[in-house]
């Protein structure tokens, strides 16, 4: 079936390119549709307490996201006026001040201290505004825009939402430059190290083509996160480039066989479908180890890069070939020799100290492992961010002024008595760190009738069968020090009402640490398992995939444990991202030397004279594929002002290059090394291919060791 489909495809080259060109536009149709949600912690379970109490915010209480509003030196009227102004955004289902209980005429030493405190300091003064719709919501950030267009330069308006909301104007205004210097990285890598000057831009229309594809089919998803939007062009571009490379490298040796190169493409592409389909199953599984994560970002990220190394082939197989036939002439009359250097010596002192790099790599997992466990790391989002934002300028106004560093939202039963509410009441006041409490029944005890509460400010604290209570804290949220209140404010809810829930900021990061600790080892227990399997069934061999994968997670180890000795915090989910992206997409550097090795194994060669061929014939290949990944990714890490995209971006380039250099200077020995438990654990590990499996009877060229690395892992 495949060899007549290639023979159509290279027979009607233009139609398969206008055809692919045609796609693009239901692609880009399928990108604009796909909403984009800046809100990591709505990835948490949801069966999390503090995401239950999110559900109930959102309903019966109609305050899906709440922002704080200071407003500084102005007069009391001109505040209620705004106050009455943002009532009427759109979006915005409510809002509190002291204007709403005891008017403006009341003079501000009148006031209640317990109230005064709140909702006063110095010259400002604080506002609670709360929304109909989720904080990431299309419609909050419409109404979080609106109120500040009411706003004027002595008002900051303060929030996690708010957050947010500056978090997707960054992203829409550097993502365009995030792509395009990846693409001129990437283009510049390829120059150097492929065979023509034209290639690389048939390869990345080919490549270009599959990530519109990609990004448009996300619709299917319902929607991604600013993440995956950020890193999986990036992303893309460098994992599958290979695959081109393959193809391409296929086709020109099959022109040797064949008169007409529209033959010699039809059997490159057979041989690209029968190897790449195989081929890519570690990088796939690698994504898709994201998917067992409790905290569904994983799964996003998982699919789409997935699902993008899977339209990455298919292009390959049914488009690049179109495009390469196209144009053919240009790639041949500007062809040149790749400017790459020999590694052929480094390669012979490697191997006559095999096994002193063995041992080093053996020495070398030790302070690896310690690093990697000892590189902190942060949870709090808006430490990523640029800190001349207007949103964490109003954050740190919140708290400098009020004291404010996040705000806990308790869900109660209503039926609580007052004794029960004011011991609760009491009790959580002495919480250290808790700087005031707001609650229905406090509100009630400084002397206000119940009759006399306005209904808008009843349905604030009171909906459904319920009662909110707000606990304003200084404590930082993703602290130990907000998890240990967060403990001691849920032990005296026990004592009243066991059902009672805390959520917001504080609480959704303190249950984020939880689950993303047990899913950072999940997700690496699962990749390693999963792409162990894989090669021990290319190779039919229980040592190699233990030797393979144990040397790129001693690369990982080292990636990410440099981050410790430079003193860098990382990003919460960057070792997940990082281990499973590393080890699937670079697994194959390793791959790639060992079926080269096998293979001149079973010509007859002695093993130190296969593992020099080996390691000759695949440093080109390593380092093409490493310098586009670390191109692709460096660029965005330099121009990123959101750290945790900065940062992502940084381990992935410099996981790259740990992953090229460990296999370039320690695989080779450690593989002639091992090489004797290959032989006694491995089935046929040197009997030679029959002909039927090694092109039909014809001996594998040599210079093709990457495509000989592919068939053995099509096999």
């Amino acid at each position: 079936m495949i060899d007549k489909i290639a023979h159509w495809l290279t027979r009607k080259p233009k139609l398969v390119a206008l055809a692919a060109v045609l796609l693009l536009i239901p692609s880009v149709l399928g990108y604009v549709a796909t909403r984009v949600n800046y809100d990591i912690l709505s990835y948490l379970p949801e069966d999390l307490p503090s995401s239950q109490g999110e559900k109930l915010l959102e309903d019966p209480f109609h305050m899906a996201a709440t922002s704080m509003l200071v407003v500084d030196g102005m007069p009391a009227g001109w505040s209620n006026q705004l106050l009455n102004d943002i009532k009427k955004v759109p979006g915005v289902s409510n809002a509190l001040w002291l204007s709403n209980m005891v008017g403006i005429q009341i003079p501000t030493e009148m006031i209640p201290p317990s109230f005064r405190d709140i909702f006063f300091s110095g010259t400002a003064t604080m506002m609670i505004i709360q929304y109909d719709s989720p904080g990431a919501s299309d419609e909050t950030m419409a109404s979080i825009d609106q109120i500040r267009a009411l706003c004027n330069e002595k008002c900051f308006l303060a929030g996690f939402s708010v957050v947010v909301r500056d978090t997707c104007a960054i992203m829409d205004q550097e993502l365009p430059i995030f792509v395009a210097l990846a693409v001129v990285l990437a283009l510049a890598v390829m120059l150097l190290t492929l065979e023509s000057y034209a290639l690389p831009l048939v390869f990345l229309a080919g490549i270009g083509m599959a990530i519109v594809y990609n990004f448009g089919t996300n619709i299917f998803l319902g929607e991604i996160s600013y993440i995956t939007k950020a890193i999986a062009a990036v992303l893309q571009l460098g994992v599958t480039m290979d695959y081109s490379i393959f193809l391409y490298h296929r086709y020109m040796e099959e022109r040797t066989r064949h008169d007409d190169v529209r033959d010699a493409m039809a059997q490159a592409i057979v041989a690209a479908f029968r190897s790449l389909s195989g081929s890519s199953a570690t990088t796939i599984a690698g994504f898709l180890a994201l998917c067992f994560m409790r905290m569904t970002l994983g799964r996003n990220i998982g699919l789409v890069m997935a699902k993008g190394v899977v339209l990455g082939i298919a292009t390959v197989i049914f488009v690049l070939p179109s495009l390469v036939l196209i144009f053919d002439k240009q790639i041949v009359r500007f062809a040149h020799r790749p400017f790459l250097p020999s590694m052929s010596k480094i390669n012979s002192f490697v191997i006559r100290h095999r096994r002193v790099f063995a041992a080093l790599m053996v020495l070398s997992v030790l302070p690896a492992w310690y690093s990697q466990n000892h590189t902190e790391m942060y949870y709090k989002l808006d430490e990523s961010l640029p800190r001349d934002l207007p949103s964490i300028i109003s954050n740190e106004k919140l708290k400098n002024d009020f004291d404010m560093a996040v705000s806990h939202f308790i869900l109660l039963r209503d039926d609580l008595t007052p004794a029960q509410m004011s011991d609760i009441e009491r009790r959580m006041e002495e919480v250290p760190g808790v700087t005031s409490v707001l609650s229905y029944h406090k509100m009630l005890g400084t002397g206000i009738p119940d009759f006399f509460v306005p209904e808008d400010v009843r349905d604030i604290l009171k909906q459904g069968g319920y009662q909110m209570m707000m606990v304003n804290s200084n404590r930082e949220p993703a602290t130990d020090a907000v998890a240990e209140q967060l403990e001691t404010m849920q032990a005296i809810l026990d004592d009243h009402d066991p059902d009672a829930m805390i959520t917001g900021e504080g609480a959704m990061y303190r249950d984020l640490i939880e689950t993303m600790n047990v899913d950072i080892m999940v997700t690496n227990a699962i990749s390693i398992a999963a792409i162990f399997f894989i090669i021990a069934l290319v190779f039919k061999s229980i040592s190699i995939p233990a030797v393979l994968v144990a040397t790129i997670e001693l690369a990982i180890m080292i990636n990410q444990g440099l981050s410790y000795f430079t003193g860098t915090q990382v990003c919460f989910i960057a070792p997940c991202i990082i281990s499973c992206i590393q080890l699937g997409a670079t697994v194959d550097y390793a791959i790639l030397m060992t079926s080269r090795f096998q293979d001149e194994l079973r010509a007859g060669k002695n093993r130190l004279e296969a593992i020099q061929i080996a390691a000759d014939s695949s440093d080109a290949s390593i380092i093409t594929s490493a310098l586009v990944l670390f191109a692709a990714t460096l660029g965005v890490s330099f121009v990123s002002s959101i750290d945790l995209i900065g940062a992502i971006c940084t381990m992935l380039a410099r996981g790259a290059f740990v992953s090229a250099l460990v296999s370039i200077f320690l695989m080779p020995a450690v593989l002639c090394v091992c090489e004797p438990i290959f032989s006694k654990t491995s089935w046929h590990w040197k009997t030679p291919l029959p002909p039927s499996e090694n092109g039909g009877g014809k001996p594998a060229p040599e210079k093709d060791s990457e495509g000989a690395a592919y068939l053995a892992i099509g096999m």
